[in-house]
């Protein structure tokens, strides 16, 4: 029964599918554009822009917003507690699943 409690103490922020795929893409990189990450995680423009908001409002990303030329740039990077919060959470996933296994 520890399982299920280990379970309630997986990020709810991060867990959410949507936004661990946008944690897991920009784990894998310095920083993102909002294109990038629209292309790989396959989600809509609104739905992709919510998740970046609640990641951004809890600390774990930073958006920038520029232009390249004449057109606006949005990138996006995970924040230090970011890359920290998304690391406690793949550990925290991986050893349950371990003991899921067994």
């Amino acid at each position: 029964m520890d399982e299920i409690k280990d379970i309630a103490s997986l990020d709810r922020l991060i867990h959410e599918p949507a936004r661990l795929a946008i944690m897991a893409v920009l784990s894998a990189c310095e920083r993102a554009d909002f294109a990038y990450l629209l292309n790989t995680t396959g989600l809509s423009k609104g739905n992709l822009s919510s998740h970046l908001s609640k990641l951004d409002k809890a600390g774990y990303v930073i958006i920038t917003k520029s232009f390249r030329g004449k057109y606006p740039n949005t990138a996006c990077a995970l924040t230090p507690e970011g890359r920290k919060a998304f690391t406690v959470y793949q550990k925290q996933y991986l050893a349950l699943a371990e003991r899921f296994e067994e």
